[in-house]
């Protein structure tokens, strides 16, 4: 599974909403000058995640895009899922396609396939926006950090 340019600028843009956007609409732009990404870029990406129901456009000289709920309720795998589509490993894993397989039946790998696709939808079915941006701040890495 690779998470494309899509999913990682969606979850990084996200996550400065949650940051910045404290309860106030944060426009495209600044998002986008912030992270350094194509503003074009990034309403590609807000398209699918308002279509998603993860955000809200807010129109107006003061609008911008606010989280459709508190960051601590949308997962990293909603957010993955709605600009990436189904997350993947193998065809046997759950979201694959079993019918491509014609080992189903005596595959010794497809268990591991299996736990290992459950771990990490586990992953990102526990972790929230919220969790993104407090780990970020604990480890250095926020946007206020000195390094």
């Amino acid at each position: 599974m690779l998470i494309s340019t899509k999913g990682r600028y969606g979850l990084r843009s996200l996550a400065d909403l949650v940051y910045y956007g404290q309860k106030k609409p944060v426009p495209l732009r600044v998002i986008a000058e912030r992270q350094g990404i194509s503003e074009s870029y990034l309403e590609q990406v807000f398209a699918l995640l308002r279509k998603a129901g993860l955000v809200n456009a807010v129109r107006g000289s003061y609008g911008g895009y606010v989280l459709a709920r508190p960051a601590h309720q949308i997962t990293v795998g909603e957010v993955l899922k709605a600009l990436e589509g189904p997350l993947t490993l193998a065809n046997c894993t759950p979201g694959g396609s079993p019918a491509e397989c014609d080992k189903m039946d005596t595959c010794l790998t497809m268990p591991f396939w299996q736990e290992l696709s459950a771990k990490i939808d586990e992953v990102l079915s526990s972790t929230t926006l919220q969790d993104l941006v407090k780990k970020g701040q604990t480890t250095g890495k926020g946007p206020d950090s000195k390094s």
